[in-house]
């Protein structure tokens, strides 16, 4: 198969990624050509769409890489990801950044594990402010191993350069 993803692919700038659990949905309908042209900063159209998901706070550790990094931008997710994070583009949060992914309850009991009394009247916003007084960094980091992703000045460049690649990118439609 290999060979005939080398001809469907021939007249892109470059191959995608082709993830092997989409092979076939691969050789019937192909990425398009536009998606393996690279933007003058050298980054691929799924680069931006990856930065622009970021972008919403909700990208964590532990999300599923949507499909349509693989089927319709034509990288692999993760292996990009990890290129944007040493590149300087999107850095891991820390643990204390990361508790707002957390639900109040994994708070409570870490805080109940400190003998920290009265958590039933605590407000999320309280929860929040009893955990930078009871943690520190390194103890917090290895209560979860959750952490969301969040973009660099460096990243939020490169995202703001590129409105016409986020514009082409599909969008579920919402009713008004």
């Amino acid at each position: 198969m290999e060979k005939l993803f080398k001809d469907i692919y021939k007249e892109h700038a470059e191959m995608p990624y082709i993830a092997p659990q989409y092979e076939e949905e691969l050789y019937k309908k192909p990425i398009a050509k536009r998606q393996m042209e690279r933007t003058v900063e050298g980054f691929l159209p799924g680069h931006i769409i990856l930065l622009w998901r970021i972008s919403f706070g909700t990208f964590l550790t532990t999300s599923f890489r949507h499909k349509y990094f693989y089927t319709t931008y034509g990288i692999d997710a993760d292996k990009e990801l990890d290129m944007l994070t040493e590149a300087g583009y999107v850095r891991i949060e820390t643990a204390f950044e990361s508790l707002g992914h957390l639900p109040a309850g994994d708070l409570k009991e870490f805080l109940k594990a400190k003998g920290v009394a009265g958590l039933s009247k605590f407000k999320r916003s309280d929860l929040d402010e009893k955990m930078a007084e009871q943690y520190t960094e390194d103890e917090l980091s290895s209560l979860f191993e959750v952490r969301g992703y969040a973009l660099t000045e460096k990243g939020k460049a490169l995202l703001e350069a590129h409105p016409e690649i986020v514009d082409k990118h599909p969008r579920k439609n919402s009713k008004l």
